[in-house]
């Protein structure tokens, strides 16, 4: 037997309208034309399917969750005292904690292209639990008026009326808007032969993996037909069940002859390696993350998995954010949700180095960012950026560019001339200062106030005693850059 008359024996049950068979009492769209019964459930039955839906709902669920809330200035402040961080983050039922909650509901996504929850709220509008509805157990009925409800028959049989608002609804890719589009559905012949497949392989090797069936010659001439049932069937129990391998015994001058392995039936594997791929393609999974290794290679399975990131999670995440935002949030609510992809883009111990080390030399990553971000504790001292020495803002280029066309040039004329030691290293003392005093000034201005600490600072990089500092500090009478420049300089060179 081939691989392409294995569907045979499932065409004859699945157009089985006697009152024996099965075709009156199955859904519209449950068989394939395969003969197989495909659904959510049975395609799990498949190890590529399975294996995809788990990468795509434990990825998902392991996605750290963070509610923000924008910033004036365009940042973004982290927001962990909000019910809708407790509810999402914490604990979103009674019954699951949000890993088991997400990779649920992610699953029901995956494999129906809808996900429900039933909304609890207390009495200031705030939801307090989100308690899940397998999709099978859902129905929407649209009313009159255009609006939605949906039905729910719970676990005991009884129906539950809920309208739009007491339901959240997570929906796939939808073709009207209101449900989403079942993958398995959809891809029902591509999963049918795969079921089919493998019930076929399953059965060759419960035949000791020779193809089934044979025929038997014989020279003379059966009575009647009934003569002949009596044979087969007499046949099939002395090489069936408990006597399967014993020795056959024929009279009447009958052969038995055995049916070979043919061309077809050495495509089995060729087609079964197809099918895992074809699986992963539907739900957009590399296939070497399903173990399927036959076209990976070390220079593309990183890639693959940064495109797994991008082009697979990502729009997932997006789904989750935007019907969260639009969905649980009140009116008043001005926050943001966002999953956090930074683990699964840290890369190995080489790469976060180099990154690290490029964010802290050019001023844009602090020490302490780089150490939360490897899970190490902050230490004291390292919360500022690093300003790479030969680089300056332009305002600041600007400014020393100004200074300098206002010098006397005869100070110019002097710097070209020869200098004693003890002359050039007061120069180098005053450029010091004026460079320390200068950033002293930007960085007073910018935060508006000379507190203990500025003070303290002042004083360290002058050289000077706090009380001498301290004094200077009340006599300021604004905290404006250019006066605040020229009274450090004066400051310094009283030094």
């Amino acid at each position: 037997m081939g691989i392409f008359n294995l569907f045979d024996r499932f065409k004859a049950s699945a157009s089985d309208r006697s009152p024996w068979g099965d075709f009156f009492f199955e859904p519209v769209s449950v068989r394939s034309v395969s003969g197989m019964r495909v659904s959510a459930d049975s395609a799990m039955r498949l190890a590529a399917v399975y294996a995809c839906v788990r990468i795509l709902s434990e990825t998902m669920a392991s996605l750290p969750l963070v509610v923000y809330r924008a910033r004036a200035d365009g940042g973004k402040d982290r927001v962990t005292d909000h019910w809708l961080y407790r509810l999402l983050g914490k604990k979103p039922n009674r019954y699951q904690n949000p890993f088991e909650w997400r990779e649920m509901l992610q699953g029901h996504l995956a494999l129906r292209g809808n996900a429900f929850c039933q909304i609890l709220a207390n009495g200031r509008g705030e939801i307090t639990e989100l308690i899940p509805v397998h999709p099978d157990r859902v129905r929407m009925e649209l009313l009159a008026e255009g609006d939605y409800r949906y039905r729910i028959q719970n676990q005991t049989g009884h129906e539950l009326v809920l309208p739009r608002g007491e339901v959240w609804h997570l929906r796939g890719l939808s073709s009207d808007g209101l449900l989403g589009l079942s993958p398995i559905e959809l891809s029902r012949e591509s999963l049918g032969m795969a079921l089919a497949a493998q019930d076929y392989g399953a059965r060759f090797f419960n035949n000791d993996a020779k193809p089934t069936g044979g025929w038997i010659e014989f020279p003379g001439n059966f009575k009647d037909a009934e003569a002949k049932r009596v044979f087969r069937e007499s046949y099939q129990a002395a090489q069936s069940g408990a006597n399967r391998g014993k020795v056959l015994v024929l009279e009447n001058g009958m052969k038995f002859h055995e049916v070979g392995v043919t061309n077809k039936d050495a495509q089995f594997l060729e087609l079964r390696k197809f099918q895992i791929t074809d699986i992963a393609r539907l739900f957009r999974v590399p296939p070497h993350m399903i173990a399927d290794l036959d076209r990976a290679t070390f220079s593309n399975i990183e890639q693959q998995s940064l495109e797994f990131v991008m082009h697979t999670m990502t729009p997932w995440a997006e789904r989750w954010e935007a019907s969260i935002e639009a969905d649980l949030m009140l009116d008043g609510d001005e926050l943001e949700i966002e999953f956090d992809f930074a683990n699964l883009m840290r890369g190995d111990a080489a790469s976060r180095s180099a990154y690290y080390q490029s964010g802290i030399q050019n001023g844009w990553l602090t020490r302490n960012e780089a150490r939360i971000a490897e899970n190490l504790n902050p230490i004291k001292g390292l919360d500022q950026p690093l300003r790479p020495l030969n680089m300056i803002e332009e305002e600041d280029a600007e400014a020393q560019e100004s200074e300098g066309e206002g010098k006397d040039p005869a100070d110019a004329a002097d710097a070209d001339m020869p200098v004693e030691p003890d002359q050039q290293m007061s120069k180098r003392l005053r450029k010091l200062i004026e460079a320390n005093v200068q950033r002293l000034a930007r960085r007073i201005s910018k935060k508006g106030s000379l507190d203990a600490q500025e003070i303290t600072l002042i004083a360290q990089a002058l050289g000077l005693q706090e009380p001498v500092v301290r004094a200077w500090a009340l006599s300021q009478p604004s905290t404006d850059e250019p006066v605040l420049l020229k009274a450090l300089i004066q400051l310094g060179n009283s030094t």
